[in-house]
């Protein structure tokens, strides 16, 4: 039945307007509109058109359709009657005027006083209403607010993605920079080295063949000479002969380039570009700083701020803007890499900042939250407070300490389970856990003064000597 009403109205609805006919009207191509839709549709056209096959007609042609009109209006007090069914009771035929919360139903007066709703909460329409849809409303509300402050959280990540990814490239800049201006400083200094070996030897040669060429001259001219007295007749030429002999005994001794020259006479390529490579590698290292562990700053707490290099911590009275990411701790914060065999160690320069912690944290810790500093949270470390040492464990054991170190040494042994705390300046041990780690763990940080940062120390690169 309803499939049919609803084919009825879309054959009673103008395709101009889509309500039912008003006024209808009919054109010689037999398509029918209400007539002030048509009106409006022609108000700007030259040319009248049918709206609908595009057929020329006049303003004329539209003629009334009192059938139409007549069904239209039969159509419409057929809804009417049939909303007026839809608001009684289908059982009892009285008004709908009450509303059942337990079956979610509207009910009449009579359903009421039924056994079917007896003892069900039931309310006027009128108040059931504003509460119902205040129930529909709240919910969805509610999620259009968290998706909101999700959207917002994600716009935050975003521009803290971006700036991460500025203050990176400016960072990677800065180190090729300090690289280039050190390889064009070597390069310089290099091509300079060689331009002066080869001006120095270039400058013995040159005296030497200014000094041969002089020779030369000297030993042409004394050539002509005897040639010239050569030319005389025999008598006088033997009578001169002693006398030439002596002259031509005076040619330079010692003419040959090679006797001239003698050894290192060249440029030492060898010294120049031999190795050159890795020479100025072995250079390089001067001016390399090597930290065994950075800090992740995706990690750090928002009380805490990282320097750019990713090596020094520092307390801060005001909470930082950081993205609440899983990796993100309550305090503290991991180093970059974790470990789960071999040896490692790393020193921290403590300085004098009177509330420090110290050690390792296992991979699956706890990070949105505050977690005991004991192994059984996962985490193994030292703390300094209140000017006194004390290890995490849940006797919370005090280390006897003679001399304040200002640099703790963290050295752990996956492969025996064992991470020692040491002052490496004295050499002696403050306190080592034996346990079993049974996942990656990673280097922890964190400070809770002002006074100041914890920084760790740099470590120095062997340098090979090339002979």
């Amino acid at each position: 039945m309803e499939a049919s009403l609803s084919l009825l109205e879309e054959h009673l609805s103008c395709p101009v307007c889509c309500d039912i006919f008003s006024n209808p009207v009919v054109l010689k191509c037999s398509h029918s509109f209400c007539e002030e839709c048509l009106r409006k549709y022609w108000k700007d056209m030259e040319m009248f058109l049918c709206p609908v096959c595009r057929k020329e007609c006049s303003s004329e042609e539209p003629s009334r359709s009192l059938a139409l009109k007549s069904l239209c209006e039969s159509f419409q007090r057929g809804s009417e009657k049939e909303k007026g069914r839809e608001d009684n009771c289908q059982l009892h035929g009285e008004k709908l005027k009450l509303f059942c919360l337990n079956d979610k139903q509207p009910i009449c007066v009579v359903c009421h006083t039924s056994k079917k709703h007896k003892g069900h909460d039931c309310y006027p329409i009128e108040e059931a209403v504003p509460e119902l849809k205040s129930e529909i409303k709240a919910p969805l509300q509610n999620n259009l607010n968290k998706m909101t402050t999700a959207k917002l959280d994600h716009e935050n990540c975003v521009e803290h993605l971006m700036v991460q990814a500025q203050l990176g490239e400016e960072q990677i800049r800065g180190v090729f920079k300090k690289f280039y201006q050190f390889l064009e400083e070597e390069e310089a200094a290099r091509i300079a080295a060689l331009k002066k070996e080869q001006q120095l030897k270039y400058e013995v040669m040159r005296e030497r063949t200014e000094m041969l060429t002089k020779n030369i001259s000297m030993l042409s001219e004394t050539i002509g000479v005897i040639k010239t007295d050569m030319e005389t007749d025999d008598i006088t030429f033997l009578q001169n002969y002693e006398a030439i002999l002596i002259r031509a005994d005076c040619t330079p001794p010692d003419t040959s380039a090679k006797d001239e020259m003698g050894p290192g006479a060249f440029i030492d390529m060898a010294k120049h570009v031999g190795c050159l490579t890795f020479k100025v590698w072995d250079s390089l290292i001067k001016i390399v700083d090597y930290n065994p562990v950075t800090m992740d700053p995706n990690t750090v707490s928002t009380r805490l701020i990282l320097t750019d290099d990713l090596t020094t911590v520092t307390c801060c009275e005001e909470k930082q803007s950081l993205p609440d990411n899983p990796e993100r701790f309550n305090v503290g914060v991991l180093g970059s890499e974790g470990f789960n065999k071999g040896k490692h160690y790393w020193d921290v320069e403590v300085g004098d900042s009177d509330n420090w912690s110290l050690g390792v944290a296992k991979e699956s810790i706890v990070r949105k939250k505050l977690v005991k500093l004991v192994p059984q949270s996962g985490l193994w470390s030292i703390r300094y407070i209140s000017g006194k040492y004390k290890a995490g464990v849940k006797s919370r054991t005090e280390i006897k300490v003679d001399e304040r170190p200002r640099v703790i040494r963290v050295h752990l042994d996956c492969d025996k389970g064992e991470l020692t705390f040491w002052d490496p300046t004295k050499g002696t041990t403050l306190y080592t856990f034996n346990d079993t780690f049974t996942e990656k763990v990673f280097p922890y940080f964190s400070i809770g003064s002002l006074k100041s940062p914890l920084h760790l120390c740099k470590r120095p690169l062997t340098k090979v000597t090339v002979n």
